[in-house]
């Protein structure tokens, strides 16, 4: 039986995985068939490059894929084109409705894709504001109570000043 399944690669804690045809009995990281690409689970969303032909290739051709490679598999959409290519080869539809009903699914999938993208990116930007905005006001916060200290240091001097100034105008007027 031939699997369509991950096989692990990356250095400890940041795995990296390939997807591969292999035979069921062979080990996981051991012998394969095919390569039909890669998996980052790392980054967010994770990266998923596939030949997707390929993989429609070995579907149709009886390859099972594994729990966690189907689920792959129908995000890429390449669960989606096989079933339209099964209504192809049974006569259901033609193929120039499957290939339109194949784009129509595959541009509404990167446009959500796209948007998670894009508020990940925006919740990353306003969490770096917050975090700068915060800064700026203990900054701040500092600053003026750093200044409060130099003014009550001046204002003291000042007064010891004038005190010894007063005190030495009283001590010539006693002299006098």
């Amino acid at each position: 039986m031939v699997k369509i399944r991950l096989a692990r690669r990356g250095r400890k804690k940041l795995a990296i995985y390939d997807i591969v045809v292999a035979d069921a009995r062979s080990p996981r990281d051991g012998r394969f068939i095919e390569k039909i690409g890669n998996y980052n689970p790392t980054t967010n969303p994770a990266t998923i490059i596939l030949n997707e032909d390929k993989a429609l290739k070995w579907l149709l051709d009886g390859a099972q894929p594994t729990p966690t490679m189907k689920a792959m598999l129908s995000y890429r959409g390449v669960l989606v084109r096989k079933h339209l290519q099964v209504g192809v080869l049974k006569g259901a539809i033609t193929q120039e409705q499957a290939d339109a009903k194949y784009t129509t699914w595959k541009e509404s999938k990167e446009n959500k894709v796209q948007g998670k993208v894009d508020k990940l990116a925006s919740e990353k930007a306003n969490v770096e504001k917050s975090r700068f905005d915060a800064e700026r006001k203990v900054s701040e916060a500092r600053a003026e109570t750093l200044r409060k200290k130099q003014q009550e240091a001046t204002q003291t001097l000042i007064t010891e000043i004038n005190e010894a100034a007063n005190e030495g105008a009283e001590d010539a007027k006693a002299a006098e």
